[in-house]
C-alpha cells in the first residue's frame, strides 16, 4: 500500500516515523497542549496540505487507525476529523479501500458554521449516534435508556408469540396488523380523535410515516413550513426532496404567531410539519389558542398540517391536539410506540382522511410492501399487557424527577433554559459563555460525551448557542463538571 504526499511516494509501514514522513510538519503536526481541539488540528492540517498542493487529488491518506497510531490520538478523534473532511468535500470514502483526496470544484464553498473549517451536519450526527453506542455519556441522545422502556412487556409478548406458534409466513396486511390498528383507533378516541381502523396506517416507526407523508405531499420547489428549531431527520428529508424550508420560530407557549402568519402570507406553503406537544428539541407545548390559530390559517390559506405527536404517551396532562380540533380534515396525525415500548421494534402509525390514507398505503406498498407484522404483533402484545398503563405512569414520574434534577444542575452553572415542561424527554438550554454549541460538542466528544448542538435542529443549519439535553441521560455529574469547566474557560 502506497501513500502520496507532495511529489514523493512513501511506503506504508507500521512505524510512527514512517507516518510522520508521509505527513511532515507543517502538513500535519498535532499539539495536544493547544487550545485548538485535536480534531480541528487534523482537519486544518489536511485542508492546508490539499489547498497548497502538497496532497494531490487522488492521493490515498492513512487509514483511521494508522493515523491514530502515528500521532497517539484516539480512533474516535480521527473518525470525527475524517468525517468532517468528507463533509467539507476534501476527502472521498471508497468502500473497502479507504479515504482519498477528492477533486474539489473551483466554486466549492464550506458548510456554514464556525468559519471555513466548520462542518457538523445532521447526517454526521446520525452516523455518530448509531456508530458510537459505546460512548459512556449521552445527554444529546434522542431516546430513552433501555431500562426505562417496557422491556418486560416485550419479553412477555415475545414468549406469548412463541407459545402460540404464530404463522409468520407471508407479508401481512398492507395497512398493518388489524388488531393493533384497532388499539390505535381506541387510543386516538381517548384523545377525542374519531377515526376508523381503516384510517390508520402502521409504519416502520414514525420516521417512515413522516417519509411517506413527505414524499406524497412535497415536490421540488414547494414552500414548506417547519418548526424552528425542529426535528433533524425531517429537515434533512425535506431538503433532500427539494423543498424550500421556512422555519416557524418556537416559543415557550408554542409558536411566534405573528411570524407564522407572515410566513404563510408571504410563501403560501403547501404543508406545515409541526410537533405541538413536548417538542424536540425545545420541550415546549403549544397552548390551545396557538393550535386554533394554526388551523385558522390552514383553512384560510389552504395548506395541510402534519402533526408529529410521538411524545403523547409521555405527557401526564390530557391536552387537545391539532388532529382533535380538525378531526383529520386538514391534519395528518403521526405517532409511535418506539419511544415508550422499544425503539428497536420500530412500530409507528399515522392517521389521515380516507382518501389520503389510501394514497399513503399505496406508497407504503410501492416502497416496501408491508411493515413487519412480527414487530406489530410484539407491540400489540405489550399494549394489551395489564402492566402497560402502570409502566406509562411510572415513566412519566421518572421523567418529571429527571427534569427537575437536570434543570437544577444546568441553572446552577449559569445556563438559560428555554422552558421547563417537567415532562417529555428534552430541555433546550444555552450558556452566555458559549456562542457556538457545535464547537462545544466537538470538545465533548473528546471526553466521551455526546451533545446535541442547536445547529442540527435549525432549518437553515445556522450556528446556534443552544443545546438539546435528554434528561434521562443527565444523571452523570461528569457531564456537568465538563460543562462548567468549558463555561469558565471560554
Amino acid at each position: 500500500m502506497m501513500y502520496c504526499a507532495a511529489s514523493t511516494t512513501y511506503t506504508d509501514k507500521p512505524s510512527k516515523s514512517t507516518y510522520r514522513l508521509a505527513f511532515p510538519p507543517p502538513m500535519l503536526s498535532l499539539d495536544p497542549q493547544s487550545s485548538t481541539p485535536l480534531v480541528m488540528q487534523i482537519v486544518d492540517g489536511f485542508r492546508t496540505a490539499i489547498q497548497d498542493g502538497s496532497l494531490r487529488t487522488g492521493s490515498k491518506v492513512p487509514s483511521i487507525r494508522q493515523l491514530a497510531h502515528a500521532h497517539d490520538v484516539s480512533v474516535f478523534t480521527v473518525v470525527d476529523a475524517y468525517d468532517r473532511l468528507v463533509a467539507l468535500g476534501y476527502f472521498q470514502s471508497r468502500p473497502h479501500s479507504g479515504f482519498f483526496v477528492k477533486q474539489r470544484p473551483a466554486s466549492a464553498v464550506e458548510v456554514p458554521g464556525h468559519g471555513p473549517n466548520f462542518s457538523f451536519d445532521s447526517m454526521w450526527y446520525l452516523r455518530r449516534i448509531f456508530e458510537n453506542r459505546a460512548l459512556r455519556m449521552k445527554p444529546g441522545w434522542g431516546w430513552l435508556p433501555g431500562d426505562w422502556l417496557f422491556q418486560e412487556g416485550v419479553r412477555r409478548s415475545l414468549r406469548s408469540l412463541a407459545a402460540d406458534n404464530v404463522d409468520l409466513g407471508g407479508y401481512g396486511e398492507p395497512k398493518g396488523y388489524p388488531p393493533l390498528r384497532l388499539i390505535v383507533r381506541d387510543l386516538l378516541a381517548e384523545q377525542e380523535i374519531a377515526v376508523t381502523s381503516e384510517q390508520v396506517l402502521l409504519t416502520h416507526g414514525s420516521s417512515q410515516a413522516m417519509d411517506l407523508v413527505s414524499r406524497r405531499l412535497v415536490r421540488p420547489g414547494d414552500a414548506v413550513l417547519v418548526d424552528d428549531p425542529g426535528y433533524p431527520n425531517l429537515l434533512f428529508s425535506l431538503r433532500f426532496l427539494g423543498a424550500r424550508l421556512f422555519g416557524v420560530p418556537r416559543t415557550p407557549a408554542g409558536y411566534d404567531l405573528l411570524a407564522l402568519e407572515r410566513l404563510v402570507i408571504a410563501h403560501q406553503p403547501k404543508v406545515f410539519f409541526t410537533q405541538p406537544r413536548l417538542q424536540s428539541p425545545t420541550g415546549s407545548v403549544a397552548q390551545l389558542a396557538h393550535l386554533h390559530k394554526v388551523m385558522q390559517l390552514a383553512d384560510k390559506h389552504d395548506f395541510l398540517v402534519v402533526e408529529n405527536d410521538i411524545y403523547a404517551d409521555l405527557d401526564p396532562e390530557p391536552r387537545p391536539s391539532l388532529a382533535s380540533l380538525d378531526q383529520l380534515s386538514r391534519v395528518i396525525y403521526v405517532s409511535s410506540f418506539s419511544k415508550t415500548i422499544s425503539p428497536n421494534i420500530r412500530v409507528g402509525y399515522l392517521a389521515a382522511n380516507p382518501d389520503l390514507l389510501e394514497d399513503l398505503a399505496q406508497l407504503k406498498m410501492i416502497s416496501g410492501l408491508t411493515s413487519s407484522e412480527f414487530s406489530e404483533r410484539l407491540a400489540h402484545g405489550a399494549l394489551i399487557d395489564g402492566r402497560w398503563r402502570k409502566h406509562l405512569r411510572g415513566l412519566r414520574e421518572r421523567l418529571a424527577s429527571s427534569h427537575e434534577l437536570a434543570a437544577m444542575r444546568l441553572l446552577q452553572i449559569g445556563f438559560e433554559i428555554f422552558t421547563e415542561p417537567k415532562a417529555g424527554v428534552f430541555l433546550w438550554a444555552r450558556h452566555p459563555a458559549i456562542p457556538n454549541a457545535a464547537e462545544l460538542a466537538y470538545k465533548a466528544a473528546e471526553q466521551d460525551i455526546l451533545l446535541g448542538p442547536g445547529h442540527l435542529f435549525s432549518p437553515g443549519l445556522e450556528p446556534s448557542a443552544w443545546l438539546r439535553f435528554n434528561v434521562a441521560f443527565c444523571d452523570d455529574p461528569v457531564i456537568f463538571a465538563f460543562l462548567e469547566a468549558q463555561c469558565r474557560t471560554t
